[in-house]
């Protein structure tokens, strides 16, 4: 009889599995050590997949100057590189459902960089937009097949912890680039840019591609008791037909899943406004100049990496489960928002200081959130799950920054943009708090996730 907590995977019969190169015993080890380059090279290639597309807000305003571009306009480069994973996220999610996430992942993360490269080559607005759509196909495999690939090393017991450390990747990304992409821009032009973040997305393909290994053991998350009653055991066997997209859709009815979807998107959409107006608000608002505000910047990012891990790491051990440290981040959002909405906002220091706030819990939120939602998902269907609620996050990813930027055309102030967004915050709120307390149970379901 297999003790309760072995983590084996079991074939249809209930017999173990187990590698046939070495014994378990010998492998345990190995794959303590390993599963931490997995965790490296995981959150290297996220950095390295979204390098340049993070860096596009820390250099608004040098590219405002140089293809002469409304805060619209910047809005929709961002959105363009969103575009395509709206779909592209649900095709990821089926592929890593299917084949090896070493090859998903890595072949996407080369088709950032020959996008990029290639993209070096274009002429203006146009061209560039075109260019962050193919570069927003390729990124579509890095979101889901990263998380995936280190749902699958990590126990419950520390996988909180090394998804924020992976989802990390993103803002040290945006760190990065906001220090090094405006420099080089300056000095080289915008399209040396793109040659910089094209080498470093061939980078992370090359890591990933070549490190990557599925682990000996299956440690991917199970879902709740009781959630996804349509697919049954025999739908989740192994070698059994794929169950029907409107069964595997009915994972979105689920409470947990409602709940990561209205906090997710509204999440997202705080993250958008940091990334389109941040560096436009502090040199038009603050006034301060171009280096002060990179280092705000950098600053803000870096935060977020440490939020990302900080809360992921307090969601390990939180007796709420998982979905605390999210509702908490949305609070610190509406508040550092709404500061920024008072003549106070206006003062550099103070403003420096709510970004980098807004930093830790308006990016760092993710942590949790993706490892509360890769322990939601059905068994066998990581992937899928995955790609599927990252896709409707897409929605807010793509109309947030232009409809963000038509607002600051529009009214020429940042009080509207901020105040939509602490709205949305504020009622994402409400609405899970007062679905938690009428789902019966629900507390205890998630607190046995952890």
């Amino acid at each position: 009889m297999r003790h309760p907590t072995d983590t084996r995977a079991s074939a249809p019969s209930g017999r173990p599995v187990h590698s046939p190169a070495v014994p378990r015993t010998d492998r345990q080890p190995v794959v303590s050590r390993y599963r931490w380059v997995v965790l490296g090279i995981a959150t290297f290639t996220q950095m390295a997949s979204c390098f340049f597309v993070q860096g596009i807000g820390a250099m608004a305003v040098i590219l405002q100057r140089s293809l002469d571009l409304s805060t619209t306009e910047l809005g929709l480069l961002l959105s363009a590189s969103q575009l395509v994973p709206l779909v592209g996220l649900l095709a990821a999610g089926e592929l890593l459902d299917r084949y090896d996430e070493r090859w998903v992942v890595g072949i996407g993360a080369a088709v950032v960089a020959a996008g990029l490269l290639l993209g070096s080559l274009a002429q203006g607005y146009a061209s560039l937009l075109v260019v962050l759509l193919v570069v927003g196909a390729g990124y579509s495999t890095a979101q889901p097949g990263g998380s995936k690939s280190v749902a699958a090393w990590f126990d419950p017991g520390r996988r909180g912890l090394a998804m924020g450390v992976r989802q990390a990747g993103l803002p040290l990304g945006g760190a990065i680039a906001a220090a090094t992409l405006p420099a080089v821009a300056a000095t080289y032009g915008w399209r040396a840019a793109l040659v910089t973040g094209g080498l470093v997305a061939l980078l992370g393909a090359a890591l990933f591609t070549t490190l990557y290994r599925r682990p000996p053991l299956t440690s991917i998350a199970r879902p709740l008791p009781g959630t996804v009653p349509d697919e049954t055991p025999s739908d989740l066997a192994a070698g059994s037909p794929s169950p029907s997209l409107r069964a595997r859709l009915r994972i979105l009815r689920e409470p947990s899943m409602v709940r990561i979807l209205l906090s997710g998107t509204s999440m997202v959409a705080v993250h958008s406004g940091i990334g389109v107006l941040g560096a436009l608000y502090l040199h038009d608002v603050t006034r301060l100049g171009p280096a002060p505000t990179a280092a705000v910047l950098v600053a803000t990012q870096v935060a977020g990496a440490v939020g990302r891990i900080g809360l992921a790491a307090w969601s390990d051990r939180s007796r709420a489960g998982r979905y605390r440290p999210v509702l908490v981040s949305m609070a610190a959002a509406v508040a550092g928002l709404a500061a920024l909405m008072t003549p106070a906002g206006q003062y550099p220091p103070l403003a420096a200081f709510l970004f980098v706030s807004l930093g830790f819990f308006g990016i760092g939120w993710y942590g949790p959130w993706v490892a509360h939602l890769a322990e939601s998902a059905p068994p066998g269907r990581t992937g899928f799950a995955l790609g599927l609620v990252m896709a409707v996050n897409q929605l807010a990813v793509i109309l947030v920054p232009p409809a963000l930027g038509l607002l600051r055309d529009t009214t020429h102030s940042f009080t509207p943009a901020w105040a939509a967004l602490s709205c949305a915050t504020a009622a994402t709120i409400a609405l899970t708090t007062c679905g938690r307390r009428r789902t019966n149970g629900a507390p205890r379901a998630v607190r046995d996730v952890r």
